[in-house]
This record gives structure tokens, C-alpha cells and sequence, in this order.
């Protein structure tokens, strides 16, 4: 996937929250030496918002936590913050040293902790910020540039044409979903040409949902849209499919997150205009090396802080650079091993990878 750190930004907005991955794996052993005591635990949100937290995040946590000794619990919420709550108390109670989580909303997450606080457990927060919690770290990337190659990309796609556009932001509970429109706002709102006509948060990050939205927005004005800044994949492929029904679809631009398969077989089709790629083995390599720090008792690496508005403070980050992807760069995702070859070229996509570079 990645192959080191691309560049670390520091970030000093409001941040965020979030939690993903799914199933239950306990693992571990013998520490590689006796410098590396405890257990690291770690609870990831779900698998709906995206296919990332199982495909990724996990087993790349799961490698680096292998190779160092680590003795660990993955976990994933399910989308249930009553489920999160529940593992986290399992862990706190089974003995984990380190605390790694994506939360499912701020409430929730900052009631853990507060009860790993207590206990003498340090935390990170993974992706997502929790707001008004008392955790020591935040590993993630910087979310106000992903808004802001959103807002770049669009207006890349659209050009300095007069241009009417809709924003489909991620879910009202996440954090990140607020720093994603921030950024895409930052660029796009001085633009002069350019006229926000409707803008609305999808509950759930649930495509679904996005479709119905995003329909209603093209009947009220009438397919008078010229672009769509969508906060990840999902939702731009939700715009895509309203697009395809009306005849639509490679004219207007929309925006994408994650580099999902779907949304880079959507750009090599000319449906969608770009994505933001976020390297997650980074993310996921970064934080597992945060935690072994703390289970040796090291100092952590960190490079910046992040305000948290509602607890204010400034907690210490380890924040990551997203890159803007789009058809002449699509074979960046495929060299770190983020999508594979074969799936994405199959079939009809063989000749339109090859037009892309994709060998």
C-alpha cells in the first residue's frame, strides 16, 4: 500500500470521531522481548460507512502488531455504540495497557476514555477524533486537506466555468464529515463562478439515503447541477446512479473519497471526476507504533496537535497527507497494492487501465 510516510501535515482544527472494522480476533503471544509488556485492544467502528476498517485497517494493524510481539484484540462495533461500549469494558477488564479506537459517536467514545483513564489505560484515537474525551493521542489523517483536495478536485473538473454545485457531506455524528466540508468550503467558496444550490448531510454515511438526496436535489433544480462534492465514494456513486437515470452521468463532475474499486472503476469511466486516496497501511503502521511506544514505556513520536473544541485542548497527533486521485494517477493506488490489478481491470476496464497506464 504505502511505502513510508508521503508527508506529515500538522493539523491544529476541531477533529473528529469514528469507528470501524467487524468480527472479533484476539492475538498475540510472548512479547519478542521483555521490553514490550501489555496488551494493546482495538475497537473499530463498522463495516458499513466503508469496506476499509476489515480489508485494511485491520490486517495491517494485525501485521504490525505480529511483528513486534505484540500481544492484541481486534474488534468491531458494528455500527452499535452500545456494542463499543461493551467490548471497550471487556477489554478494560481482560487487562489491555493501550486502548486504540475509531468511535462510533463523541458521547459514546468519550465515556471509554474516561473508564480507560481511570483504570490507567492510555488511548489513541484512530481516524476519528473524540470530542470532550480525555485521550493521550490522535493518529489520523490531517481532514481538512481531505476537504480541501475534494474542493481542489472539483475545480479541476468543472474548470472557471459558471457552475451550479451540491454538497453531499458524510454524517452530521462524525467529526470528519465536518472537517471534509470545512476544507472542500475553504476552496470552492471563493470561487466566484461557482453557486452552492443545496447542501445536506447523509445520516449514516448510508448510500441509500445519499440516492434519495441527491435525487431530490436534481428534481428541485431541475438537472441544473453542474457538480457534486461528494465526501467519499459511496455518496459520489450514489450521485453517479442518479446521473445514470437521467441520462446524465460523465457530465457532471463529482467528487469521491477512499479510492474504493468502485470509485476508481467510476473514474476510468469518465463518472466520476477524482477521489481522495489516503494511504491507510500508513495510518494504520503510524498508530500501531504509537501504541508499542507506549507498551515500552518510550517516549511517542508525534507531529502536531489537534484542537478539540468541545474539551478544549490540543491533543497530540500523528497526522498523515491524502492525495488527490484522479484517471492519470489511478495506477498510484494500484503500485502500493491498495486495489488490486485484476479486479480493478476486469473485464470491460482491461483496455481503459491500459489507457490509464495500468499494465
Amino acid at each position: 500500500m504505502r511505502k513510508g510516510f508521503l508527508g506529515l501535515a500538522a493539523l491544529t482544527t476541531a477533529a473528529a470521531l469514528t469507528l470501524t472494522a467487524c468480527g472479533e480476533e484476539s492475538s498475540g503471544g510472548d512479547s519478542a522481548s521483555g521490553e514490550v509488556k501489555g496488551k494493546v485492544g482495538v475497537i473499530l467502528p463498522d463495516t458499513k460507512s466503508s469496506v476499509r476498517y476489515e480489508s485494511f485497517d485491520r490486517p495491517y494493524l494485525e501485521q504490525a502488531f505480529k511483528a513486534a510481539g505484540v500481544e492484541y484484540d481486534i474488534q468491531n462495533a458494528e455500527g452499535s455504540a452500545q456494542r463499543f461500549q461493551t467490548i471497550a469494558d471487556q477489554m478494560l477488564t481482560s487487562g489491555v495497557t493501550v486502548l486504540l479506537i475509531d468511535g462510533i459517536d463523541s458521547n459514546s467514545a468519550a465515556a471509554v476514555t474516561r473508564k480507560a483513564q481511570q483504570q490507567g489505560v492510555k488511548t489513541i484515537d484512530y481516524d476519528r477524533l473524540t470530542l470532550g474525551g480525555v485521550s493521550d493521542y490522535y493518529v489520523s489523517f490531517d481532514n481538512v486537506k481531505v476537504g480541501e483536495e475534494l474542493g481542489k478536485g472539483l475545480q479541476k473538473c468543472l474548470g472557471d466555468k459558471q457552475a451550479n454545485i451540491v454538497y453531499l457531506n458524510g454524517a452530521p455524528t462524525d467529526n470528519n464529515a465536518t472537517l471534509f466540508a470545512q476544507g472542500a468550503h475553504s476552496v470552492l467558496d471563493k470561487v466566484s463562478g461557482y453557486k452552492k444550490v443545496a447542501e445536506q448531510a447523509v445520516p449514516d454515511w448510508d448510500n441509500q439515503r445519499a440516492a434519495t438526496i441527491f435525487e431530490q436535489m436534481w428534481t428541485q433544480h431541475n438537472g441544473q447541477i453542474d457538480g457534486v462534492l461528494a465526501a467519499n465514494d459511496g455518496l459520489g456513486n450514489a450521485a453517479v446512479s442518479i446521473l445514470k437515470k437521467n441520462k446524465a452521468a460523465g457530465k457532471v463532475a463529482v467528487t469521491g473519497q477512499d479510492a474504493t474499486l468502485q470509485g476508481l472503476q467510476n473514474i476510468l469511466d469518465g463518472t466520476q471526476c477524482m477521489t481522495v486516496y489516503k494511504p491507510i497501511k500508513q495510518q494504520a503502521e503510524a498508530a500501531a507504533k504509537l501504541a508499542i511506544s507506549l507498551l515500552k514505556g518510550e517516549k511517542a513520536e508525534t507531529n502536531g496537535t489537534t484542537k478539540d473544541p468541545e474539551g478544549n485542548r490540543d491533543v497530540p497527533s500523528v497526522l498523515l497527507t491524502p492525495i488527490g486521485i484522479y484517471k492519470d494517477n489511478v495506477k498510484q493506488v494500484v503500485d502500493d497494492g491498495f486495489v488490486k490489478k485484476e479486479e480493478l481491470c476486469a473485464g470491460s476496464y482491461a483496455d481503459k487501465c491500459k489507457e490509464a497506464g495500468i499494465q
